[in-house]
Parts: C-alpha cells; structure tokens; sequence
C-alpha cells in the first residue's frame, strides 16, 4: 500500500507528459516486475491505426535521442486489434514464439484508442497485482485528461501557444545546463543528449485560406487533423510538436548537426507534398527554422524563424530555409538594438 500511494503522488504530482509517462513507467515497472515496459501512441493515418514508442524505456537511450533513431511506427497485433474493437476493454496479452508473454494495458481518453503500455514478461498472477496495474492506468488517464484540457490544442490535439511557452523557457534553461557540463567527460555527464543542438522551426501551410474559400472551413479543419498527424509521424516523441495558431505550427528538433536538422525538415516537407489530402488534393508547407543559442532571448529565437519562414514564403513557397544561412548569405540582414529584439 505504501508503494502504491507513493507512485499515485508520483503520478498526480506530474505538470509534464513526459515526466508524466515517465512516472507511470515506473509505477507500473515496480508493481508488475515486468522485464521492460514501454509507452505506445496510436498514430491514425489514412485510416489506418499504428503504434509510435513515446519512449524506449524509462531513461531516454543515447541510440533513441540520437537523429538518425527514427523510431517509426509499428502495426497493432493482432491480439491488440482484437481488443481494441471491443470498445473499452482494458487490456489484451500474448505469448511470442520465444516465450514471452506481453500484456498490453489500454489506454482511452475520450473515448477513443489513445495509448498503451506494453509489459514483457510480468509476474501478474496474483490478481491484486493486475487490479493495481489497472488503477495506476486509471489515475494516469484521469491526470492526463486535466492536462490536455490545459496543454493542448482542442482540434488537432498538438501542444498549444502557451504550453510552448513555459517549455520553451524549460529548453533554453535545459541548454544552460548542458553548456554547464559539455566540458566534462562523457562518462561523468548526467545527461546523454549533452552538447547537442536544438533547432526551432515555424512551419505554415502554403495558400491555407483558399482552402477554406474553395472547400469550406470543415475540410480545412481536415487539412489540419491531417498536418497534425503527419507532423506526429514524422518527428520523434521527445520533440516539441505544438500548434501555434490558425495554420501555424512549431517544432522544438533535437538533432546534432545542422545537416541532420536541415534534412529532417525536407523530410517533412517532401511528406507533406506526396500525401494526398481527401477533397483539396495536393498541399505544401513553407519552413523557416534557426539554430537555438545559448544567450538569445525567446522573442529574437523565434524572430529569426519568423524571418526564415518570410523569405521561403515570398520566394516561392513549398521549402525549407535557414535564418543563419540567409544572413551570411546576405539575404537578411540584422542590426542588434537591445537584449529583447532585433530590427531588420
């Protein structure tokens, strides 16, 4: 019972999704003994209804925070999938050809398949056990619920403006932290992503209001759902992926370089262009993105994103650019007036 109450004040006591999976990871690694429990989201595109990692496992990997670790997205079992067309059911098990049993604990916010978490090998023969392991499943949907109404955007269920506030604040401290340490040896680092970059990008769908001239505003509310969806598949879960407002979103990237950074954007990019949205047919996105500084303040970080997405707007639209490579370029130009902005 102790344990119990203090993973439940573990859990309610979260004010971060991350932080939050974190903490049901470990109740319920505790709890089940389970040899490996692992955070699953459901991803729906083009009907179809996948499985993303939100994580490898408690502690974040060096593999998985690394750029090249795509963490794609996997098919439902078919055992899940069973279980998953009885409305509500709980959870849904099996054994692999080597052995293992996995058990998967369902997950449903409003309704809908939200999540799962999936347990190899758990010591859940005593019943009181599972009854627990379904309680902490319990009380993490009822504190996530009070979070999204907060955190999230209602259509496309992304972060929202003032969610990427405070966790863009956290960044740019999260980086002070890392400057602090870069200097150490590896082994001695507290954190595996120390050193690495971070990179904002302001992406804006090209040409939106006539969308919604031609078709109506319900298809552009498609458009939306669907930017949403690709934007979750094709960006890892421990990036930043928020709506900014009307048809603009924001990307927090954690990449090493700026080549790794610049071809995750095409990328995106590319994708946006091949998919096929229902009724409007082609759409594009245009990309403006700059390195995150250690000594820059939010307003000039997200300027200079605002300056790249401008000129990759009026410059034909449909493509990435990068603030700093436009400056030395000589395409922009910046004079610093004070601390908090700058005039261009």
């Amino acid at each position: 019972m102790k344990a119990f109450l203090q993973h439940m004040t573990s859990l309610t006591g979260q004010r971060d999704h991350a932080l939050l999976d974190a903490a049901l990871i470990a109740a319920l690694e505790e709890v089940t003994a389970a040899r490996g429990v692992r955070k699953l989201e459901v991803l729906r595109v083009r009907d179809e209804v996948r499985l993303k990692p939100s994580s490898c496992q408690l502690h974040v990997c060096v593999e998985c925070a690394a750029s090249e670790c795509s963490q794609e997205s996997e098919p439902l079992d078919a055992e899940l999938a069973a279980a998953v067309r009885h409305q509500h059911q709980s959870s849904a098990q099996k054994t692999t050809p080597d052995g293992d049993r996995i058990l998967w604990l369902l997950v449903w916010l409003d309704g809908c398949f939200s999540a799962c978490l999936e347990l190899r090998n758990p010591v859940v023969g005593d019943s009181k056990v599972l009854e627990m392991a379904h309680a902490f499943i319990a009380i993490y949907t009822n504190h996530r619920n009070l979070l999204d109404y907060s955190q999230r955007d209602s259509l496309t269920n992304l972060l929202n403006r003032k969610t990427f506030d405070q966790n863009f604040s956290k960044a740019l401290r999260s980086l002070a932290r890392q400057d602090a340490t870069s200097a150490l040896p590896l082994e001695e680092r507290r954190h595996p992503d120390a050193g690495r970059n971070q990179w904002l990008a302001v992406i804006d769908i090209d040409h939106f209001k006539n969308v919604n001239d031609m078709f109506g505003h319900l298809y552009g509310d498609e458009v939306l759902l669907l930017m949403a969806n690709l934007i979750r598949s094709s960006f890892r879960p421990q990036d930043g992926l928020f709506r900014f407002g009307g048809e603009e979103f924001v990307v927090l990237l954690q990449a090493a370089e700026l080549n790794d950074a610049q071809r995750i954007f095409e990328r995106f990019r590319s994708n946006v262009e091949q998919h096929h949205f229902p009724q409007v047919g082609q759409v594009t996105v245009s990309i403006g993105f700059t390195h995150i500084g250690l000594n820059a303040t939010p307003v000039v970080i997200l300027g200079h994103a605002d300056l790249a997405l401008y000129h990759a707007k009026t410059h034909g639209r449909n493509q990435v650019c990068y603030y700093e490579a436009l400056v030395a370029a000589g395409e922009l130009k910046s004079e610093v007036s004070n601390d908090m902005m700058e005039f261009f």
